[in-house]
C-alpha cells in the first residue's frame, strides 16, 4: 500500500508541474519580474488600423549586445548599410536583403603556430564600432571608441582611408562640403577631409566630470557645423575654417550633485527652415535661429533621443519614453502619447501620415500623426531586452529599416 501511495503521489506531482510549463512559458517568464515590471511588459490592446509588413530581416551577427552603441541603418546608391559593434559592416540590396559585400574589422591574434586555426573558431576582439553610420561621395563612413575613423568604398566595401582621432567617437559622422564632422566623447569636433582623412581642424568644449554615455551627432548645413555638447550648449563653426560663428547656452546646469548637473545635449541638431531645433537631458528643448544663434523659443522637456518634424510639428520622446507633439513655431504642446512609459522607446520617426518607434523590448509602434493614437505594432525582437531596438528606425519612402541589440536587420513595409 505504501509504494502505490508514493506512485500516486509522484503521478500527481508530475501531473502538477506538467499543467504549470502546458499553461504557457509566459506564466513562467513571469516568475522573474517585479509587478511594476510587468505592467511594463504588458501591452494594452490597440485599435489596429493596418498590418505592417516585413520584407527581408538579415543577420549581423554579434549586434553591440550590452554595449552603448549608437548603430543604425544607413540607405543610400539602393543598398542597406549597417554594422554591428565586433566589427562587421554589410551591405545590402535594398530590395531583396541580399548581402552585396561584407568586410570585418574585428581583431585577430596573428601570432603563434596556432593562430590561424584558432581564429577560425573565434569572433576576434572587438572592434568597438560606436559612431555611424553615414554614407556620402559613394562611401561609408563610421567610428570607433577606439577613436578610429573609417571610410569604406560605398560599392565594393575596400578600405579608402582611417584616422586617428582624440576621444571616442560615438555618433555618426555627419559630411558636407567635402568635410567629414566627428564629434567625440573628449569634447573636440574635428573636421577631416572626405577623400583622404587628414583633418582640416578641430575645436575643443568643455566636459564636465559626470556626463551621459554619448555624444551629439553634428549636422553639417548651410556652411555651418552644428553640435551639442555636454554642458548643455549649442556651437556652430564655420565648416570651411573651424572658427566658432556663436554658441548658445541651452540647458545650464544646476543643483547640488554632479547627477542632478547632467545637462547633454546628446541628439543630433535638428536644422529646418532656418532654425535648429535642439534638446538636452535633463533641462529644454528650444528653437534657435541659425544665423544668429537667437533664441527663438524654449519648453522643459528632457530627452537624449532623436528629435523627428513633420510639417509644422515637432516630435519628441522624453526620458519616461512619453511621446509629445509640438508647434514647431512656437513650442506650443498639440499632444502627448504616455501609453507606453517605461518600454525605452526610440526617437520617432515620420513614415507617410504616421510615426514608427521601437523599444527594449523588440516591439515597433506606430502612432497617428495627428492625434499620438497607436495604430500599429510588429514584435520583431523576442519580447527580450537582449533583442530591443536601441536606436529610431531608418525611413526610405514607406519602407523602414531598423535593427536589434542582438544584429537582426530588418526591412518593414508601412501600407
Amino acid at each position: 500500500m505504501v509504494k502505490v501511495k508514493i506512485v500516486k503521489q509522484s503521478f500527481l506531482l508530475i501531473l502538477l508541474i506538467s499543467t504549470v510549463l502546458l499553461s504557457g512559458c509566459s506564466t513562467i517568464s513571469n516568475w522573474f519580474y517585479e509587478e511594476e515590471e510587468l505592467e511594463v511588459r504588458r501591452l494594452k490592446p490597440i485599435q489596429v488600423q493596418f498590418t505592417p509588413t516585413e520584407i527581408w530581416s538579415a543577420d549581423l551577427g554579434v549586434g553591440i549586445g550590452k554595449f552603448y552603441s549608437k548603430l543604425r541603418p544607413a540607405v543610400a546608391y539602393d543598398k542597406v548599410f549597417a554594422a554591428n559593434r565586433q566589427g562587421q559592416v554589410n551591405a545590402y540590396d535594398q530590395a531583396t536583403g541580399k548581402k552585396v559585400w561584407s568586410k570585418n574589422f574585428a581583431i585577430y591574434d596573428e601570432k603563434g603556430l596556432t593562430s590561424g586555426v584558432t581564429n577560425l573558431w573565434s569572433n576576434g576582439m572587438s572592434a568597438k564600432i560606436a559612431g555611424g553610420i553615414s554614407v556620402a561621395y559613394e562611401t561609408v563612413f563610421f567610428g570607433t571608441e577606439n577613436g578610429e575613423v573609417v571610410a569604406l568604398d560605398a560599392n565594393t566595401g575596400e578600405q579608402k582611408w582611417i584616422t586617428m582621432v582624440k576621444g571616442e567617437v560615438l555618433a555618426s559622422p555627419a559630411i558636407d562640403a567635402g568635410i567629414v564632422l566627428v564629434n567625440t566623447g573628449s569634447g573636440f569636433i574635428f573636421a577631416l577631409n572626405a577623400d583622404d582623412g587628414k583633418e582640416v581642424w578641430s575645436s575643443e568644449s568643455d566636459v564636465p566630470p559626470l556626463s551621459l554615455r554619448g555624444t551629439s551627432s553634428p549636422a553639417a548645413v548651410n556652411g555651418g557645423a552644428i553640435r551639442g555638447t555636454a554642458t548643455g550648449k549649442l556651437i556652430v563653426n564655420i565648416l570651411e575654417t573651424g572658427q566658432t560663428a556663436w554658441e548658445q547656452v541651452i540647458s545650464a546646469a544646476t543643483g547640488v550633485t554632479e547627477l542632478e548637473r547632467i545637462v547633454d545635449i546628446d541628439s543630433e541638431p535638428l536644422v529646418a527652415g532656418g532654425n535648429v531645433y535642439v534638446i538636452s537631458y535633463n533641462g529644454s528643448v528650444a528653437a534657435v535661429e541659425l544665423r544668429t544663434g537667437r533664441v527663438i523659443w524654449k519648453r522643459e522637456y528632457k530627452s537624449f533621443r532623436r528629435l523627428s518634424l513633420s510639417g509644422n510639428t515637432l516630435y519628441l520622446v522624453d526620458v519616461n519614453s512619453s511621446i509629445y507633439a509640438l508647434d514647431s513655431r512656437n513650442g506650443v504642446e498639440l499632444w502627448s502619447q504616455g501609453a507606453l512609459k517605461g518600454r525605452l522607446l526610440t526617437g520617432v520617426t515620420p513614415v507617410g501620415n504616421y510615426l514608427v518607434a521601437g523599444d527594449k523590448f523588440g516591439y515597433l509602434h506606430w502612432f497617428d500623426q495627428a492625434d499620438g493614437n497607436v495604430v500599429a505594432r510588429l514584435e520583431v525582437g523576442g519580447d527580450d531586452e537582449d533583442e530591443g531596438i536601441y536606436h529610431s528606425p531608418v525611413v526610405d519612402g514607406n519602407t523602414l529599416y531598423t535593427q536589434t541589440r542582438d544584429g537582426k536587420l530588418v526591412a518593414i513595409k508601412t501600407p
